[in-house]
């Protein structure tokens, strides 16, 4: 098969590690960065350029769409959708993902657990949305980050009330979070794959540090997830549309809480704490998915083929006076 990862550097290990899986299984594998594509809008003919040369032929496309670059990227993998190419994980898909707050909506409606929420947009709101999520200490997001970018920790209202200030005076969307105080800096990240937990490891913050994250420095363990954990994740993953992703959870009172879904998940910290061969799992799983796909195209085209001459027959004949 012909594989185009879109990433904007090929030297990142995400990156290399699924070029070098997929070629370790016979694949031809191109990389490409989404900013050097030039879409092209036309009626019926929806094509796109790398450079000054028509796309590559790829049987998939995998998105690897980094969060400063997420609306050119969901132009290009849209594109590639509109063209009939396969995409592991759609351009809708990584969009419900990104916002954290559209995320959250579309997981509680799955009666999904989620830490308490609150959209807030004016100062003189501050002090009830503290009230919704039981006050300070509160966790201040960007509706759009990743790696614990754009996630804040505020002791006291006062802070609270200061720093959602300063972000709407920079025109950014925010929410609040309630903190999750029994979690005592630790969270659980699984790689979902195919409807399937491929890996999974805990991850603690570091002294001082409330993001667990470990480009924050955070330390991972491999973890055996429980049941209920993975089956959060799961379903949290079937709600936003995704093949691939890295789910984020805590460990509540009641249960895990989903934090945020991750639509392209880092695999170095996954992969050297778990052992796990996470790109081996989601190359062997995009095969399968190219696969149903085409069985999917060949039996639609079946049915339509049948339909035209269907309506051949149906068509009425007409004789010549007198014959």
């Amino acid at each position: 098969m012909r594989f185009l990862v879109l990433s904007r550097n090929a030297t990142l290990y995400s990156t290399s590690r699924l070029v070098l899986a997929a070629r370790s299984r016979g694949h031809e594998v191109t990389v490409a960065d989404p900013l050097d594509f030039h879409i092209v809008v036309s009626r019926r003919r929806p094509s796109m350029f790398l450079g000054d040369r028509p796309v590559p032929r790829a049987d998939l496309v995998i998105p690897r769409i980094g969060a400063s670059i997420t609306n050119y990227g969901l132009a290009v993998v849209r594109q590639f959708d509109m063209m009939g190419v396969p995409v592991l994980n759609t351009a809708v898909a990584i969009a419900r993902s990104r916002d954290k707050l559209r995320a959250m909506q579309l997981l509680t409606r799955k009666d999904i657990d989620v830490p308490r929420t609150v959209c807030a947009k004016t100062p003189d709101s501050v002090d009830l949305a503290l009230k919704f999520i039981g006050g300070a200490p509160a966790i201040v997001k960007l509706q759009q980050g990743a790696q614990g970018i754009g996630t804040m920790i505020a002791e006291t209202p006062q802070a609270v009330t200061s720093l959602l200030e300063t972000l709407w005076a920079m025109g950014q969307d925010i929410i609040l979070q309630e903190y999750i105080a029994e979690s005592k800096g630790r969270d659980y990240r699984a790689i979902v794959v195919g409807q399937r937990v491929v890996a999974a490891m805990r991850r603690q913050a570091k002294q001082g540090e409330f993001r667990s994250n470990l480009h924050r420095g955070g330390l991972g363990v491999r973890v055996n997830l429980d049941r209920r954990y993975c089956q959060a994740a799961i379903s949290a993953v079937r709600v936003m549309g995704l093949e691939v992703a890295g789910v984020d959870m805590l460990e509540g009172r009641d249960g895990p809480k989903i934090l945020e879904i991750n639509s392209s998940p880092g695999l170095e910290g996954i992969e050297r704490t778990s052992g796990v061969d996470v790109a081996g799992a989601i190359i062997l799983h995009a095969e399968r998915f190219v696969m149903r796909k085409s069985k999917r195209n060949a039996k639609k085209d079946l049915v339509l083929e049948q339909e035209r001459r269907n309506r051949r027959i149906r068509q009425p004949v007409h004789f010549a006076n007198g014959g």
